[in-house]
């Protein structure tokens, strides 16, 4: 079957937009090619910094023929009614229509042959409309051409469409189609500077081949594959060892068509600024990589560039350009980090009394004094030391106000720590100021220091009660103030340092902090946790886990120590991946189905002890005994905060549930025996609520 072979040749795409791009030209083309009835064998797209380009293969040469049936009027309606039916179907009369039998009268139905059209045609009109109607985050409508004014959105100006159509053995045609007089053909160009003369292409294989010959890599893959290789084994040769990062090598890819790997170096005085600010000054301003001596681990005042280009003098004087600007970055980070060493941290925070954190939770400073007051109480509950604790909370934000964070944010925290260090303060207060922003997401590291635990939990508790308060709540897919990841670190910072904490009460302490007090105080922290299960289920979901488990600890009520919920909730996800949790979660399953049907049936519930008189059947003395040993040993086990052995008890039911089910008729034709039946499922769903509400766990 005939392959689609597509390419938009532009200016320079942004490397941001390109995946985003490639992979949205793909979806829009083979979406509608679906709709069209021509469903294809694979697609693959691509991007560059100047292209977008599409292969599309095994294609129907043709859609398939349409037919459909059109209902028409009763027999015997008026004579415009039927005109109307016979000109809207093409017959000609109505003797080439069908008669369909219905109650309601007998109706004329025409059917309708509608033959598939070819391929290349349907192509020809919806790919000018996915150009036309191409998702770019940001376009601009381009000038004239020809004397008249442009009409196409496109992120950069668009100079040039290839489309090509047809079977591997043969010569493809041409999709014919223009947007915005731009003729759609069968010719692209190499790269800008080493080979920019024009290509005439076939089919994707052909296309593809002749890029390369012309120093383009078509495949961003391939361009990070080359970017990383030769990095590495340049950085080797030197003696060097490349810091890799993933986030500026898929950038780096976007920049360049013909990668080519350069080293370059900078004054070793550089290097008395602390590595990172050195990394993301060299990062930010010129894209450049960074390397370090494999020995000592500390970076080295050298830098990788990838340029896109072969330059006849080896690149000298591409190195000699970046090495003027990385220079003059270098100067002013440093002389940043050396003034900021001038100010102590506490110096600057009564800048803080005018900058406004939220308009309705008050300034910086206020919260800085909220997250002091509420880390002293948490560090005895975290073993952290309270002094410790309270002066970590009262610097963790200075740097904020810092000249080198100001330039570079995403060093915040820090450098909070290396200015806590370099003024003498305790290791751990200048370890907090780090990472008391930690864990940010779910691959990031949880802190284990107790004060950095302490601070943090503060930071983060008093963010979520405080946009509680004012009913600033994540809506959807939107959350602006990132209270779904500060939730999820407080629940990643409790259970990875098993942590023993009252979340409400917390919470209830963080409220009395605040100056603004939501209409229902008592609710507040009730709705909390309920976010906090919600946010525990997405990350046991992501895990693979059980995530109705959380449901099922949480519905017994008063659960707030999240440390014992997920321990419950991994006690019990084991347990029921054995046979005896199957078969006791069917059997209590059961049981509340069937009080479930009686209860409504009587609008009563089944609550109270049975009565051991009415038992007239060994089975049910044999659930009756086991129910109350149960019920015993499982409350001990899990006063004792081990769900192991709780589980272990409850399996013990699993007997003399499976015989009371296959012996004893529950609906016994005696009312008071049926009656002191239902009372004794009524035990065994209040046996198992011991650990769980097994009627929230998902079969």
């Amino acid at each position: 079957m005939p392959d689609l072979l597509l390419e938009l040749f532009s200016e320079e795409i942004p490397a941001r937009m390109q995946a985003k791009a490639a992979d949205d030209l793909r979806r829009m083309v083979t979406d509608r090619l679906v709709a069209e009835g021509l469903v294809y064998e694979g697609a693959r797209a691509f991007a560059t910094p100047r292209r977008l380009a599409l292969t599309v293969h095994g294609i129907p040469a043709r859609q398939p023929d349409l037919k459909t049936e059109r209902r028409g009027p009763k027999i015997g309606a008026p004579d415009a009614a039927v005109q109307g039916f016979l000109k809207a179907t093409g017959l000609n009369s109505l003797d080439e229509a069908k008669i369909q039998r219905d109650p309601k009268g007998d109706f004329y139905i025409a059917l309708i042959e509608k033959p598939g059209s070819a391929a290349i045609d349907v192509l020809a009109e919806i790919l000018p409309v996915i150009i036309r109607t191409f998702p770019w985050p940001k376009a601009m409508r381009w000038g004239a051409r020809s004397g008249k004014p442009g009409s196409l959105n496109w992120v950069r100006p668009l100079h040039a469409i290839t489309a090509t159509f047809g079977l591997e053995t043969e010569q493809p045609d041409v999709v014919k189609f223009s947007v915005d007089g731009i003729e759609a053909g069968q010719t692209t160009y190499g790269h800008r500077f080493l080979a920019p003369a024009a290509i005439s292409v076939r089919r994707f294989e052909d296309y593809e081949a002749k890029l390369l010959a012309a120093k383009v890599v078509l495949d961003p893959e391939r361009r990070k594959d080359a970017i990383l290789t030769d990095a590495k084994q340049l950085a080797f040769a030197q003696g060097f060892e490349l810091v890799e990062d993933q986030n500026l090598l898929d950038e780096v890819a976007g920049l360049v068509e013909w990668p080519v790997v350069l080293m370059g170096s900078f004054e070793p005085e550089f290097l008395t600024t602390p590595a990172e600010v050195i990394r993301a000054t060299i990062r930010n301003n010129q894209k450049c990589f960074v390397v370090r001596d494999p020995k000592t681990g500390e970076l080295a005042n050298k830098f990788i560039l990838v340029a896109n280009i072969e330059a006849t003098d080896g690149g000298k004087t591409i190195i000699a350009g970046n090495e003027r600007v990385i220079r003059a970055r270098l100067s002013d980070a440093k002389f940043f980090y050396e003034t900021d060493l001038k100010t102590k941290l506490e110096e600057r925070l009564p800048k803080f009394e005018q900058i406004v954190f939220h308009e309705k939770l008050g300034t910086q400073a206020a919260r800085i004094k909220r997250i002091e007051r509420l880390a002293a109480e948490i560090a005895p509950l975290v073993g952290a030391d309270v002094g410790k604790a309270t002066r970590a909370a009262h610097l963790a934000k200075a740097d904020l106000l810092t000249e080198v964070v100001g330039e570079f944010p995403e060093v915040q925290g820090l450098m909070g720590k290396y200015y806590a260090l370099a003024q003498g303060e305790d290791a751990s207060v200048a370890a907090a100021c780090e990472e008391h922003y930690k864990p940010q997401g779910p691959a990031d590291r949880v802190p284990s220091d107790p004060v950095s635990v302490a601070v943090a939990l503060a930071d983060k508790l008093d963010t979520l009660v405080g946009f509680w308060a004012i009913d600033e709540k994540p809506t959807g897919s939107k959350d602006p103030y990132a209270l779904r990841r500060a939730a999820l670190g407080v629940i990643r910072l409790i259970a990875e340092n098993a942590l023993r904490l009252s979340v409400m009460k917390v919470a209830a302490s963080a409220l009395a902090g605040l100056s603004v007090k939501p209409a229902d105080a008592q609710k507040l922290p009730i709705d909390l946790l309920a976010f906090f299960a919600d946010r525990l289920k997405v990350q046991l979901r992501e895990q693979g886990a059980r995530h109705d488990l959380v449901d099922a600890v949480f519905a017994l009520g008063g659960q707030d120590d999240l440390l014992m919920i997920v321990r419950r909730v991994e006690a019990l996800g084991r347990f029921l991946g054995t046979d005896d949790g199957k078969n006791l979660l069917a059997g209590t399953k059961r049981a509340s189905n069937i009080l479930s049907i009686e209860e409504k049936k009587d609008k009563r519930t089944f609550d109270g002890a049975p009565d051991a008189a009415l038992y007239s059947l060994d089975e049910e003395k044999a659930l009756a005994k086991a129910i109350g040993e149960v019920k015993a040993e499982a409350s001990a086990a899990v006063a004792k905060e081990d769900f192991a052995a709780a589980m272990s008890t409850l399996a013990k039911l699993r007997p003399p549930v499976d015989s009371f089910f296959d012996k004893v008729r529950v609906n016994d034709d005696d009312a008071k025996v049926r009656e002191n039946r239902l009372k004794l499922l009524n035990e065994i769903r209040s046996a198992t609520r011991a650990v769980a509400d097994f009627s929230k766990i998902q079969d």
